[in-house]
């Protein structure tokens, strides 16, 4: 399930809030049916997936670490 603009918008809002950082984007996923995209600038963070389980709403955020990000610390 696709979330609409306003949905991404009032999420981007709430995640600028709960991470103190204005530079959170949330995007429409570049498919059709894509997830919605998280950046924090330019960089690439995750996915937002939206759940409707029986008219109850949630989103999901989905972020993937990569070993080789990592090895530096």
């Amino acid at each position: 399930m696709t979330l609409n603009e306003q949905e991404m918008a009032k999420i981007q809002q709430y995640l600028r809030q709960l991470f103190w950082n204005s530079e959170i984007a949330v995007r429409a996923g570049s498919a059709k049916d894509a997830p919605a995209e998280v950046y924090i600038g330019k960089e690439f963070v995750g996915v937002i997936y939206k759940n409707d389980d029986d008219g109850e709403i949630s989103y999901d955020w989905n972020m993937s670490i990569l070993t080789e990000d990592i090895e530096q610390f």
